[in-house]
């Protein structure tokens, strides 16, 4: 049995940074389920004054590394030999620079690293989790703000697509990607424009194919990012029944953000929004996709959230380590996560 040390990736978020470890050791043994053998005595474990998530493992083969490489905070990978380290070399999916997450800067964004916890730790619900390396997942964020989860869907080669009410949000986004592909030279397509339904406008949308590699683009090999502005209770409206393979959203957190439904205007209550807009999520969620949400606990129950999933047909993991995501964000909002899947 080998013996490993992961190193945390720094957060500029202090707060973040405090839960991170805790938050990696539930990340890693989510992946437990797609390795080809367990893992086994998951831990913190401070060495030289530096903490350290360690784990044991029947050695781990490539495969297996090139999955862990995704973990949301790994910056680095070492087998323990004694008292020495052997670094084990990362093989991420990513496929663009990393500013793609890390430049926008804006009140109420949330923290790229979580971003990418939630998308992975629901990825890894689904029925498709073993093709994690190998298949180009269909990704909804149906509450994607200014993009946060899109970009994360496009660094691993997915296919992305979000909605959101807020015009200024929606600009912004649609300003930032394009500039942003712009300024990479990044060979795409974008075509942003008014939807008309009955000679009336009914939402703005943003279409984008794209492709890190030229020679992929030429062939027609490219990624769809797709964003619609228009109100999420409408996504079905956008997007074919059972499309999706995994559907994110973090939900409004009830102290600066709101939601609007159309029973009760604007409302600070995740769960009414939950209510009404989940069956709408799941039905563009194809059999064994999953659904995954983030959520202010303060401001609304997990079993509350827990009944709005499962009155939408899906059925909530509540198994370890799926019962060990909550973190303090700061004193009002304290996160916690929901996954769900499709049968």
């Amino acid at each position: 049995m080998a013996r490993y040390a992961l190193l945390i990736l720094p957060s500029t978020n202090r707060v973040y940074a405090d839960a991170s470890v805790a938050l990696t050791r539930a990340e890693l043994a989510a992946f437990g389920r797609v390795l080809r053998e367990p893992l086994h005595e998951i831990e913190e474990t401070t060495i030289a004054g530096v903490p350290y998530v360690t784990f044991e493992a029947g050695g781990l083969g490539d495969r297996d590394v090139a999955l862990l490489s995704n973990l949301s905070a790994a910056y680095a990978l070492f087998e323990l030999d004694g008292d020495r380290f052997r670094p084990v070399a990362l093989d991420k999916l990513d496929r663009f620079d990393d500013d793609l997450l890390t430049i926008q800067k804006y009140q109420g964004k949330t923290n790229e690293l979580f971003t990418k916890l939630l998308l992975n730790v629901t990825l890894l619900a689904t029925d498709f989790a073993g093709e994690l390396l190998d298949r180009r997942f269909r990704v909804l964020d149906p509450l994607c703000g200014r993009g946060t989860t899109l970009n994360q869907a496009i660094m691993y080669g997915f296919d992305a697509a979000g909605v959101d009410r807020d015009q200024k949000d929606f600009e912004a986004y649609s300003t930032f990607i394009q500039t942003w592909l712009k300024r990479k030279r990044i060979k795409h397509h974008a075509e942003l424009g008014p939807v008309r339904r009955n000679r009336q406008v009914v939402a703005r949308r943003l279409r984008i194919d794209l492709a890190a590699d030229k020679d992929d683009y030429k062939a027609g090999q490219t990624q769809a990012l797709d964003v619609v502005n228009a109100d999420t209770v409408r996504s079905g409206e956008f997007f074919k029944p059972g499309t999706f393979d995994v559907v994110v959203a973090d939900a409004p957190y009830g102290v600066q953000h709101g939601s609007r439904t159309a029973g009760k205007g604007l409302t600070r209550d995740p769960g009414d929004l939950l209510t009404e807009a989940a069956p709408v999520w799941a039905d563009l969620l194809r059999p064994g996709g999953a659904m995954g949400i983030s959520w202010n606990t303060f401001v609304a129950k997990r079993e509350a959230a827990a009944a709005a999933l499962e009155g939408a047909g899906l059925r909530v993991v509540e198994d370890e380590p799926y019962l060990s995501f909550r973190h303090r964000v700061d004193q009002a909002i304290l996160r916690d996560i929901l996954v769900a899947v499709k049968h």
